[in-house]
């Protein structure tokens, strides 16, 4: 450890220390020795941290090469030194100083507290995480509008033990953070921010395991390959029924008057889910291992039938007893035993559709995840209202059985007795006339009604539309010539200089060539552009270093590429870049232009709508138009020209042909792709044009850049 070299004594003499330490930390541990090049120059504090690492009288010290004199004067100082430690305020300052520069800093939402639940139910679930992973690695505060709100208002009965939170006004919020919806987590640099639940827990466990290795049941919660909750809400409806939906219901549910006993149609979602049969990887295997073990329990029960009936009360049927097994392995971090031999050549011959299904122990089948930790405390205050109210769950056998058994995966009862939760006993009895309702219960994604005069292909559709007075418009592209000269650029913005291609590297320069041509053209000094979807920062990285004047936010859902576009942003020395690591539903911000290349599916439509909600300038390139689909808040197709004309599933048929547009495919069908492409973002733009905006649908140039080529440009009028 080295301390600011200079004088020692005001003879710039060094010394080496020697500090022998015993009982280090309190425990048993060998004889250690730290060697460290210690300066002396008159400040006593110089020497804090090393002291506060050695506590007093775990060792002792040499001053090697000193004569008699010298070694007085240093221990005289060093008692010095000692005494002026001593005192517990300074110790306390520096801790503070020193968590202030280390950690991050976690803002929670608060609204009310009722019982022993804080309002919103995010920053419940937020909080009962930290407790569970014993997580000390984040500042937190409570963000109330209520201006008097203090820590006083936090009573013990909702105040988590052994965390230290601090109330905070929202005016008082970081400018990053009050542009996102929360929970939101903001490193100490103050530019990158994770909001939204699934993110910032999933940040949580990420933290929790970095701090301390050894905490791999924490990492597991991530559940197979790390992607538990890691889907948008937007295109996965688990992650949206975990994370918004049933949260949300519990908390209407809560707050409802008491008259009000009817379950939430989320709850029995979530019901019908837990009954639904188990995909795992591998299932295949562990299916047979349960056809095995049901033949194996049926033998033996006759055997023991047949000599004791008295013992076969002590039997339980086998049903979940191979899921348990798989699950607790998986919770104690242990293997599970492989066979020695392979199953019989009877079993192995039963066809897969023939197999038993597996059955749900927790939330996303077998396995203890991120899941169960989000669901246990909307699912505990619902059980526990249900009962003060005399509300009847005999509904919800499955969901109960699940809560019981959460309760007994380890450190469960210990995070809720730190929220000061008091966990009820519910037995939910299932009967075989709930599993077949549970079977029977329609999905909502099948659509109600079949379209008759529904005619397959492209053609058909196309012709239709042009019946009816419907073709494709391109307009001229503004600035076809305007180009970056690329060779003046640093490499940290010019792609040409990475790890691409020199193929791949000019067709992404092109690219950026038209969408920073019309963001440069709509932009003025001191906007706010925000680039949706911004993977590595490609385009939101180019803006922000040839428009210093405006202010550039970065919004993306993967971590990694926006780590990769944060550090090219520190290697230009961007202090005009911001980065948010959220689902774009999260970003609340208000801004000027909204730019995206490549938006993937309904995502497009997502940026089209945020920047019409606040009257912004949107320059956008969709992608992946076979990922249309109807969605909780968008229904295909959107203008009421094509809603006259087209059916959903003959809207569908020019998203999916809108994809064919690859180098490799024939002419011909390219041609057909990209007059599909044409007509769907006609349809986005006419549907914009209802908002009171001019849009424009143009071709990059040149079109040979990208098979998704199009541009919808949008201005406000």
């Amino acid at each position: 450890m080295l301390l600011n070299p200079g004088s020692l004594w005001h003879r710039r003499r060094k010394a080496f220390m020697t500090i022998q330490c015993r009982d280090l930390f309190k425990q048993p541990l060998p004889h250690l020795s730290l060697f460290f090049y210690l300066t002396w120059q008159g400040r006593p504090a110089r020497l804090l941290l090393l002291l506060l690492l050695l506590p007093r009288g775990a060792g002792r010290l040499v001053f090697p090469s000193t004569t008699g004199s010298e070694k007085r004067r240093k221990r005289r100082g060093l008692r010095l030194l000692r005494r002026t430690l001593r005192g517990r305020r300074c110790l306390r300052r520096f801790e503070k100083k020193m968590k202030a520069v280390t950690e991050d800093h976690l803002y929670l939402d608060y609204v009310k507290q009722i019982g022993d639940c804080i309002f919103p139910l995010h920053s419940s679930v937020s909080l009962f995480l930290l407790s569970y992973c014993d997580c000390k690695t984040f500042r937190v505060f409570l963000v109330s509008s209520d201006e008097t709100a203090s820590n006083s208002h936090l009573t013990d009965k909702v105040r988590p033990r052994d965390l230290d939170i601090c109330f905070i006004k929202k005016c008082e919020l970081p400018l990053v953070v009050q542009s996102c919806c929360l929970p939101a987590v903001v490193e100490k640099n103050g530019r990158f921010c994770r909001a939204g639940l699934a993110v910032v827990l999933r940040h949580i466990i990420h933290k929790t395991y970095e701090a301390d290795p050894s905490k791999e049941d924490i990492l597991q919660l991530l559940g197979f390959k790390k992607t538990c909750l890691k889907a948008c809400a937007e295109v996965s409806e688990w992650t949206r029924l975990c994370e918004i939906s049933i949260p949300l219901a519990v908390e209407n549910f809560l707050w409802a008057s008491p008259e009000r006993k009817t379950i939430p149609e989320e709850i029995l979602q979530l019901e019908k889910k837990l009954g639904e049969p188990v995909r795992v990887h591998n299932d295949d295997k562990i299916r047979r291992q349960k056809v095995k073990q049901q033949k194996t329990f049926v033998r033996e029960s006759n055997d023991v039938s047949s000599q004791d009936e008295k013992l076969t009360e002590d039997l339980e049927p086998c049903g979940a007893d191979l899921e348990l097994q798989v699950a607790l392995s998986k919770l104690t971090l242990q293997k599970t035993q492989t066979a020695t031999s392979r199953e019989p050549s009877h079993i192995r011959k039963i066809k897969t559709s023939e197999l038993p299904q597996l059955e749900h122990v927790f939330a996303e089948g077998l396995y203890f995840t991120l899941a169960d930790v989000v669901l246990f405390p909307c699912i505990h205050h619902f059980l526990a209202f249900s009962k003060n109210n005399q509300v009847s769950i005999s509904q919800l056998p499955l969901i109960s059985n699940w809560y019981q058994r959460v309760q007994e995966v380890s450190g469960i009862k210990k995070a809720a007795a730190k929220c000061n939760m008091q966990m009820c006993q519910y037995v939910g009895s299932l009967s075989d006339e709930h599993l077949q309702s549970i079977s029977v219960v329609p999905d909502k994604t099948e659509e109600e009604h079949e379209d008759v005069h529904f005619i397959g292909g492209p053609r058909p559709t196309m012709t239709k539309l042009m019946e009816n007075g419907i073709k494709v418009k391109f307009s001229p592209h503004p600035c076809p010539s305007w180009v970056l000269d690329w060779d003046s650029l640093p490499t940290a913005v010019n792609p040409g200089k990475g790890k691409m291609s020199s193929d791949r590297a000019l067709r992404k320069q092109q690219q950026l060539n038209n969408l920073v041509a019309l963001v440069a053209k709509l932009a003025k000094p001191g906007d706010i552009v925000v680039d949706f979807c911004s993977g590595g920062g490609h385009v939101g990285i180019v803006v922000a270093h040839i428009l210093p004047s405006c202010q550039v936010v970065l919004v993306e859902n993967k971590e990694l590429s926006l780590v990769r576009a944060k550090e090219r942003s520190d290697e230009l020395g961007l202090n005009n870049v911001w980065f948010l690591q959220a689902n774009m539903d999260y970003f609340k911000g208000v801004f000027n232009i909204g730019v995206a290349l490549h938006a993937c599916g309904v995502a497009t439509d997502m940026v089209i709508e945020n920047c019409i909600k606040i009257r912004a300038g949107f320059v956008v390139s969709p992608c992946c138009y076979g990922f249309i689909q109807n969605t909780d808040k968008f229904a295909f197709p959107q203008s009421h020209q094509f809603k006259e004309v087209l059916s959903y599933k003959e809207h569908m048929v020019l998203c999916r042909f809108a994809d064919q547009t690859a180098v490799q495919l024939p002419p011909e069908r390219r041609q057909i792709g990209k007059h599909c492409m044409g007509l769907v973002d006609l349809d986005r733009a006419w549907n914009a044009e209802r908002s009171n905006y001019s849009v424009q649908v143009i071709s990059m140039e040149p079109e040979t850049c990208s098979p998704k080529n199009n541009l919808i440009v949008g201005v406000p009028i």
